[in-house]
C-alpha cells in the first residue's frame, strides 16, 4: 500500500484530470478501501483543497475552483515534467514568464529535486514542430540527466536510423540537447571509442547505472561546437557556412532561439547567452549579431571581431555629418 503522503498526491492527480470520481473508481485506482478514499478527502480539505461530495450510492467527488489558491502539491516526476516544459518553451512572449515560473518553482523545492532541476539543463534550438511525436520526459529524461548528473556510465538499448534490432551500448553521458524537433544524448561510445550522439527516442536506458567516469573534452571544446558540426549537413539538405563565430549577447536564450534558425543557442544564466551561428560573409554575421536590442561579447574567430570594428566604424560615419547631396535639389 502506498504511504499516506504518496497517495494524498496520487489522489490530488486523479481529481484534476476527471471531472468527477466515484468513491468506490477511486478505491479501485489507489488500491485502497472506500473507508480510505473518504479520510484522504479529508485530509485534501484541510489542506485547502476544495472538494465537493456529491450524495449517491457511489459516493462521488470532485475538484470546485477555489478563491485562493490552496498549497500545490507535485509528485516528483511531475515537477520534473515541469521543468521540462518551462526550458523547452521557444515562444518569445511568454518566455521571461517562464523563467521565472521556473525560479519560482525552484526555490520552494527540497535539496533532492533541486539537484535534479539544476541537472535537467535544456536548451532548445529551433522552434518545435508541431507535427512531431511527443517525447515523454518524465522517466527518460530525467534517467539521463541523472546519469549526467552523477557522471555514471549509462548502459542502452540503442536502434539506430533503418534498424529494426536494438544494439546494447555503453556511453558516458554528457549533454542533453534539444535539435530541431528531437532530443539528442551527447556521449562517449566506450565500445567504439569514440563520441557519438543518440536520439532518446530511439534509446531505452538500462539500470542499475554503471561506475563513475572522467568527464571529458568534447572535440571543439563545447557541445554547441560540437552539435553545430554534428547535425549541419548530415541530411544533405544544409551546407555548413563558410563564416562560422561566437558571440554572447546580454538577452535570455528564450529570446534568441526564435531568431536563430542555422545554430546552436546556449544559456549561460537567466539574462545571457552564447550564439554559435554562420553567414556567408563576416559582415553578414556581424550584422546578423547585431540586430539583437543587447549587448554584444564577440568571441571569435578574429575576423568576425574585424567585421564588428568595420561594421561600427561604417555606422560612426554614417550619423557623424549630413551628406551633401541632402536635400539638394535635382540636377
Amino acid at each position: 500500500m502506498q504511504k499516506t503522503s504518496s497517495r494524498l498526491l496520487a489522489l490530488l492527480s486523479l481529481l484534476q484530470v476527471r471531472p468527477e470520481w466515484s468513491g468506490d473508481d477511486l478505491a479501485e485506482r489507489l488500491e485502497v478501501t472506500v473507508r480510505t478514499v473518504r479520510r484522504d478527502i479529508g485530509r485534501l480539505r484541510a489542506l485547502g483543497y476544495p472538494v465537493a461530495t456529491d450524495k449517491g450510492p457511489g459516493g462521488g467527488y470532485r475538484l470546485r475552483p477555489g478563491s485562493q489558491m490552496p498549497p500545490l502539491l507535485f509528485d516528483d516526476e511531475q515537477v520534473i515534467a515541469l521543468a521540462v516544459a518551462l526550458q523547452s518553451t521557444a515562444n518569445p512572449a511568454i518566455a521571461e514568464d517562464a523563467d521565472r515560473a521556473l525560479a519560482t518553482i525552484r526555490n520552494v523545492l527540497p535539496p533532492r529535486l533541486r539537484r535534479r532541476i539544476d541537472a535537467l539543463q535544456v536548451t532548445p534550438v529551433r522552434p518545435a514542430d508541431p507535427s512531431a511525436p511527443p517525447v515523454q520526459p518524465q522517466d527518460l529524461l530525467t534517467t539521463v540527466s541523472t546519469a549526467i548528473q552523477r557522471r555514471e556510465v549509462l548502459r542502452l538499448d540503442y536502434t539506430p536510423y533503418q534498424e529494426a534490432v536494438p544494439q546494447q551500448r555503453r556511453v558516458e553521458p554528457h549533454h542533453l540537447v534539444a535539435w530541431r524537433t528531437h532530443w539528442y544524448l551527447v556521449a562517449w561510445d566506450l565500445d567504439r571509442d569514440d563520441w557519438r550522439t543518440f536520439r532518446t527516442d530511439r534509446m531505452t536506458p538500462r539500470m542499475p547505472t554503471g561506475p563513475r567516469f572522467t568527464v571529458r573534452q568534447l572535440p571543439g571544446g563545447d557541445v554547441a561546437t560540437f552539435v553545430t558540426g554534428r547535425f549541419r549537413g548530415s541530411d544533405g539538405t544544409e551546407a555548413a557556412w563558410p563564416c562560422q563565430g561566437e558571440a554572447i549577447l546580454d538577452l535570455p536564450a528564450s529570446e534568441v532561439v526564435p531568431h536563430t534558425v542555422d545554430g546552436i543557442v546556449e544559456p549561460l544564466g537567466p539574462t545571457r547567452c552564447r550564439v554559435i551561428t554562420g553567414s556567408w560573409s563576416w559582415a553578414a554575421l556581424a550584422a546578423g549579431l547585431g540586430r539583437f536590442d543587447a549587448n554584444l561579447h564577440v568571441i571569435g574567430p578574429p575576423a568576425l571581431r574585424e567585421a564588428c570594428t568595420t561594421l561600427a566604424r561604417r555606422y560612426a560615419a554614417a550619423t557623424a555629418t549630413e551628406p551633401d547631396w541632402l536635400g539638394a535639389p535635382d540636377g
